[in-house]
């Protein structure tokens, strides 16, 4: 899932937001964003929608299915 763990690093970072605030916002922790960007860790689908209405961005956005 590299096409997420680079999307999810991009909005995160165009948003100037810190991991740990990222973490905060959906409910998980900093080092769950952390892993995620750095493709470690598969990441659950209740996930994939929490972060895709923070950014305001579709899940098929951030699964690379739709640019």
């Amino acid at each position: 899932m590299e096409i997420f763990s680079n999307r999810l690093k991009s909005l995160r970072k165009e948003l100037g937001i810190s991991a740990k605030a990222l973490g905060e916002k959906i409910g998980v922790s900093d080092a769950s964003i952390i892993n995620w960007e750095n493709n470690v860790y598969d990441i659950k689908g209740e996930y994939i929608i929490r972060l895709a209405k923070f950014f305001g961005v579709s899940a098929d956005y951030l699964l690379g299915i739709e640019d």
